[in-house]
């Protein structure tokens, strides 16, 4: 039971408690600090002997106050914001006694401080912080107490779910590898607290306010913040509002009992097809477990139609864009929250941030099912306002294309969807993520495939995400080993891909490859924002055009083991009456015809050319 108080039922209470009640104690309070100038907050007051309790913060008066029963939480709804910085203190006073903590409301960032937004004009780059660089060989090992050349830190690292060390200090020592390589946007994942064993990966929490100790502290988190920024790079964090860790404080003690749906004994398991929900006849029994079941039948799902849950979780989102600087926001397991609680996520955060990006991860095939989650879109609900998703239909049709496993035309028939999208130049699409069996791994891949591969990747619309690794052909297969220790990240390796003297012919080459075509990316608009029209595709070959005012260039691509010349029509093209005034990058020629060009490929061959 939950109690609800105003002043005068709170002074009634108090005289009804028990004589062997103890005094009030604070021991932690959410958001930690909050700004000026903001949205008034709700505090989620942790402590003991909270019953009864009276609380005041400065002169802002408190518009509710509901107290868990057993006293240990309490939820304090502000009705206004503070108007000037500066520390306050936060009171609270039972019959048995008072306690105070400090509070302090900030000063907000200026409007034009970060906060920038990524769009297809970036390339974003996924890194796992653990498995990335150790930057901080003194916080390794299990409980992060550990040097890294001590017993205990290796042998964690021995284990392929271990903390390996890979810390926020270790990204920010390795900026200028990733700005030679031609990233704009790194995206890292979650930096929460996971007290967990094998919570390496960040998307277990157990504290949504704290940094955890592997990967360093919040200045850490803030120094490479600004140490990208200083660049003119961008940071994109992970958020997770579907789910806490097994292990959070909530799961055995919860400030309500809806906090979640359902509880550790009693729940049901997150189904992880989402056809029901844009399916206009499907009855909730079909919907329900998408939206209430715990994720992996073991992951606490946050209940967002409890309204002080869904508070908490916009203001995290706020206090870590906030206090960090952030740029966007990944949104994991995007599907697996209603639609109601993204609309008013997105609403919030679009007014304090309006150039503030989001990427959402709808991991599924169909682009019907994954469009139906973009903002814009309200064919299956209320919208969502996320800004794009992941574009993870496209990624399987990249596997399948590129490893011989599919058609080229599989390319095509995803991209012919794009109609579903709002906003199709927002996509993200990718090759490999951190779920996900690496490209390399996958049967019927090469290296010869790969550059394919990334070719489209970095010439399609859209913004490319690359995952840390991708450009130096690195393998993995099921997870964890599809999340490999980054080459020269860690003490004692010899293959330090940081340097290019280091590196093996096949990762140099697959480097040079990519890091040739982002070179050319950044310097042609129409590869940027440009249009985009598909004149050819057959089982094996595509052929394409990016136009961005006068400029058109033309992007052809085939795989095989033999060689091809593709006659390619352009009449009533962006091409008609163009020719070939300049090669780009690749292999191959292009003559005119009367009906159009001729272009010639070698196998496994990628032509870009400037036409005129």
């Amino acid at each position: 039971m939950l109690h609800r108080f105003t002043a005068t039922t709170a002074a009634l209470f108090l005289c009804c408690l028990p004589l062997h009640a103890q005094a009030p104690r604070i021991d932690k309070i959410d958001p930690p600090n909050w700004w000026i100038d903001m949205p008034a907050p709700m505090l989620l007051v942790k402590g003991e002997h909270l019953n009864g309790a009276r609380f005041a913060l400065g002169r802002l008066p408190i518009e509710r106050t509901v107290i868990s029963e057993n006293g240990h939480w309490a939820e304090l709804w502000l009705s206004e914001d503070e108007a000037i910085a500066g520390k306050v203190t936060l009171k609270v006073m039972t019959q048995q006694g008072s306690a105070e903590v400090p509070f302090s409301f900030d000063a907000r960032r200026a409007a034009t401080d970060n906060f920038a937004g990524f769009s297809s004009r970036d390339v974003m780059y996924l890194i796992m912080t653990d498995r990335f660089a150790d930057g901080d060989h003194t916080n390794d090992g299990p409980t992060a107490k550990d040097s890294a050349d001590s017993t205990a830190a290796k042998a964690e690292r021995a284990n392929p779910r271990g903390w390996h060390g890979g810390d926020l200090r270790g990204i920010i020592e390795h900026l200028d590898y990733l700005q030679a390589l031609g990233i704009t946007t790194v995206w890292i994942t979650p930096v929460y607290q996971n007290h967990s064993p094998d919570a390496y990966h960040g998307y277990h929490a157990t504290d949504m306010y704290a940094v955890d100790e592997h990967f360093g502290s919040l200045n850490d988190m803030k120094a490479l913040s600004q140490a990208l920024h200083a660049r003119g790079m961008k940071l994109v964090l992970d958020t997770v509002p579907n789910h806490v860790g097994p292990r959070h404080p909530w799961v055995e003690d919860s400030p309500e009992p809806t906090w979640f749906h359902g509880t550790k004994t009693n729940h049901t398991a997150a189904i992880m097809d989402f056809q029901p929900l844009t399916n206009p006849y499907a009855p909730w029994r079909d919907k329900r477990d998408i939206t209430e079941g715990w994720f992996v039948d073991a992951l606490p799902d946050n209940n967002q139609d409890n309204p002080a849950i869904a508070k908490y979780l916009i203001q995290n989102a706020v206090w870590w864009t906030e206090e960090t600087g952030l740029d966007g926001l990944r949104i994991d397991t995007f599907p697996y929250v209603g639609r109601e609680f993204w609309n008013e996520f997105d609403s919030q955060l679009r007014a304090l941030y309006p150039n503030l990006t989001t990427v959402g991860e709808i991991s599924n095939p169909d682009p019907q099912i994954v469009s139906s989650f973009a903002g814009g879109v309200t064919r299956n609900g209320v919208d969502t306002g996320l800004w794009t998703p992941l574009d993870f239909p496209l990624h399987y049709a990249i596997r399948s294309a590129f490893t011989g496993n599919g058609s080229m035309q599989d390319l095509a028939s995803v991209l012919r969807q794009d109609a579903l999208y709002p906003h199709p130049e927002r996509l993200v699409p990718f090759i490999d993520n951190h779920d996900l069996i690496r490209f390399a791994s996958e049967p019927g891949a090469s290296l010869q495939a790969n550059k394919l591969a990334m070719a489209f990747l970095l010439t399609v619309r859209g913004m490319p995400h690359l995952y840390s690794g991708d450009e130096i052909y690195m393998e993995g297969y099921q997870d964890p080993d599809n999340r490999r220790d980054f080459p020269g990240g860690f003490p004692g390796e010899k293959n330090n891909v940081f340097e290019a003297s280091a590196r093996t012919p096949v990762q140099a080459e697959m480097f040079d490859w990519t890091s040739r075509l982002l070179a050319l990316r950044r310097k042609m608009p129409a590869l940027l924002t440009g249009d985009m029209q598909i004149l050819y595709c057959s089982y094996d070959s595509i052929v394409y055009t990016r136009t961005a005012g006068e400029q058109r260039v033309l992007i052809a691509i085939h795989r095989g083991s033999e060689g091809a010349i593709l006659h390619v029509s352009t009449a009533q093209t962006e091409l008609e009456h163009h020719a070939a005034s300049s090669f780009l990058f690749g292999i191959g020629a292009v003559r005119n015809e009367a009906q159009g060009l001729a272009i010639e490929l070698p196998s496994n061959g990628v032509l870009i050319a400037s036409m005129q």
